[in-house]
Formats: structure tokens, sequence, C-alpha cells
């Protein structure tokens, strides 16, 4: 099946009492006919995929939706959890221990970086943050002791792109696990796990969701890593998503496949817009084709959506910020992927920057992008 009909039929083959639209299964706990069929539940709750004990482990809602979604990645299963950083610690936890070292992107998702860096030291698992543009630097920050690679391509705030396949083809010959948050391009760009990556990470708040009413996470891999994680860190870190909202993702996930191909449209508008800007000294966007992997990002995905940055010329925070209190139609807020248009300032300095410096991000909506070009011309004025 094709992707829209994964999403509007796969794991909804039962219609319960007719409905075209699954009910929520808002309960805790499940009752059984035996005592026999219940214990081997208990034991192993991934011994029956349709069966369930507890809702913090498992619920139908969530198994029609990761089934959606590991049929969308590729993989052979996926587990929700209640948030994507839910999703990329149990991914990290389920793949270290206590002497292990881990490699990822220096551009990577924030909390995903000072996880990494702030929080687990305490427990003897160390990490180098690497550029991610150059194959040879990665293979120079890995040792013996290295486990694990979180990979973001593009990553977060700065866009930068990885070569996947070059990347995993080397990983798998060191015995390197590796993952990726893919919540830039969603399942519908970009299938990571076809290149090899063997944990395909979401935040499913983004894109899969899309209406900026649900946060959720999405970890889609092999059956024995997901049912490891099942049994381990899902069950006792009690990450795992509620059934109201696995049905609210599902409903969002109804509508994706043209939320995302609408996005890729807006991003090509945004970026040629940009680009006639006298006050931008530079633009970050996966989707620019004087990129250095843009090539290889093209055997990678196939297409670029609506989210991008600039470094504004004029360094001044007041006019930063006037510019962004400016804008009437962009919500100044954290996180994208929803139906409404957001701009964020962000002050930063990457490894290769000789000083920290503003970057101001941009996500463009469902909304008209005329009225939306009209909203950012009249703040422009401010970074004059």
């Amino acid at each position: 099946m094709k992707a829209d009909t994964i999403l509007q039929h796969l794991g909804e083959e039962v219609h319960y009492a007719g409905a075209v639209t699954p009910p929520i299964f808002q309960t805790s706990l499940f009752v059984h006919d035996d005592l026999a069929g219940l214990r081997t539940l208990l034991n192993d709750p991934c011994d029956g995929q349709e069966s369930y004990v507890y809702s913090r482990v498992g619920n139908p809602n969530l198994t029609m939706a990761e089934k959606k979604l590991a049929a969308l990645e590729g993989t052979e299963a996926a587990l929700l959890f209640n948030s994507g950083m839910a999703a990329i610690s149990a991914a990290i936890l389920c793949s270290v221990k206590a002497g292990d070292h881990v490699v990822c992107v220096e551009t990577a998702y924030g909390p995903s970086c000072s996880f990494l860096r702030d929080y687990l030291p305490k427990f003897g698992v160390a990490t180098t943050f690497v550029n991610g543009d150059c194959l040879d630097e990665i293979k120079a920050a890995c040792r013996p002791e290295t486990t694990f690679m979180l990979l973001e391509s593009p990553s977060s705030i700065l866009f930068r792109l990885q070569n996947l396949r070059a990347i995993t083809d080397f990983a798998k010959s060191r015995g390197i696990r590796t993952a990726i948050d893919n919540s830039y391009h969603s399942p519908i760009l970009q299938n990571p796990a076809k290149l090899g990556v063997d944990i395909v990470l979401h935040s499913a708040t983004k894109f899969i969701s899309g209406h900026s009413d649900v946060v959720a996470g999405a970890f889609c891999a092999t059956k024995e890593i997901c049912n490891e994680v099942t049994n381990r860190e899902g069950q006792w870190l009690g990450g795992r998503l509620g059934p109201f909202e696995a049905w609210l993702l599902m409903r969002g996930m109804r509508t994706m496949r043209l939320r995302v191909e609408e996005s890729v449209r807006q991003g090509e508008k945004l970026f040629a817009y940009l680009q006639t800007r006298p006050e931008i000294a530079e633009i970050f966007h996966a989707g620019d084709p004087s990129g250095s992997h843009y090539e290889v990002a093209k055997t990678q995905c196939t297409g670029f959506v609506s989210l991008m940055s600039f470094r504004p010329k004029v360094q001044d925070e007041e006019k930063i910020a006037k510019f962004c209190e400016a804008l009437e139609l962009f919500g100044l807020g954290v996180s994208w992927g929803g139906f409404e248009s957001l701009v964020i300032p962000i002050h930063g300095k990457p490894s290769d920057w000789e000083t920290a410096q503003w970057v101001i991000r941009l996500y463009i909506g469902l909304e008209d992008f005329d009225d939306l070009r009209a909203d950012l011309d009249q703040a422009f004025t401010h970074l004059a």
C-alpha cells in the first residue's frame, strides 16, 4: 500500500459497531478470560501484539498508529512515546551502558545534546560532538568503546545534512548502532531505515500530528529492538503515549502527506523570498541548491519543508526582537510542523563560528503565502 492508503486504513481493519473512526480506548487496564493468558502477557508484553494488560505498556489506539508509522518508515515495528524527547532518551538508553561512548551531531536538537552532554556522564557514558558534514571527522571521533551514533539530517537551526548511507555503512562495519531524528522530513519525505539507520525517531508533535494539539514521539526500528524497549525503557520509564493522544495523532496522520507536500511548496516560496532580502547575511535551508550536501540530500529525500533560518546582517538584539514582535501572522514560539506560521530568534555559537550570533528561524504554516510575505515585508523594516 502507498502512503495515503496506509494512513487511512492500515490497523483499522475492524470497525467497532460500524464506526468509520476508531473509538478511544480510554482505559487504564484490560481484563482477561483466563489466568494463563494474563500470566503470559505479564511475563512478556510483546507476546501478543493485539492483547493488552495495562495502558502504560500498550493500548489498541497505540497499536493502530504504530502500525501506520512502521509501514510508512519501512521498519518492522514502531512505538509511540509521550514526547519526542522520551523517544530519543529511550533510543539512547537502550543502546548504551557505563563505559560506552556516543558520537552525536553537534547541531542536533538541543535537549538531545544536553541529555548526552550533561546527564549521561554521571552514568559513565561519554559523548563526542561532531559537525556531521565530513565522514572522516565522524570516523576520527569513534573509539573502540563507541556503541551509538545520533544523527539528525537536516539538523536543527542550521539544517546541516549528513551522508546517511556512507555513515551507516561505516557504523555497521564497527558494530555501532545508529539513530536519527527524522522530524524535519517526516516519513513522507525521507525513510532513513532504507539507508541503513537502525532507529528512526520523530517528534510526532510536528508533521505527524500537524495540529499543534498533541505532544508525542515515535520510535521506529526492528521488532527485536522495539520488543526490548517495550519490556525495559517503555515499562520502567513510563514514557508511552496515552490512548487519547494516540487517537488525536492518528487523526492528524490522515492528512500528513497533504500537509507535508504543501509545506514543501511553501518552503520553495519562502526560500525564494528570503534570497531577495538585503537585510540577510546568510540563509540556512536544507534545500539550498548551493549547499555542499545538496546532491547527496536529493538521493536521500524527496523534498524540503518550510522550516529554515537566516542570519541577519544586523546583530543587534533589540532590533531582532522588534522584527519578531512586529510579525502579526507569525506566532512567537517554539516548535513547528503545525498549521500556524512561527518565528523564534536563537543566539548560539556553532563550533565553526568565531563568535555567538543571532539566527532567526521561520516556519511557514498553511496560511496564504502572499499574506505572510506582506507581513514579513513590514517586519523587515526593523532590521534595516
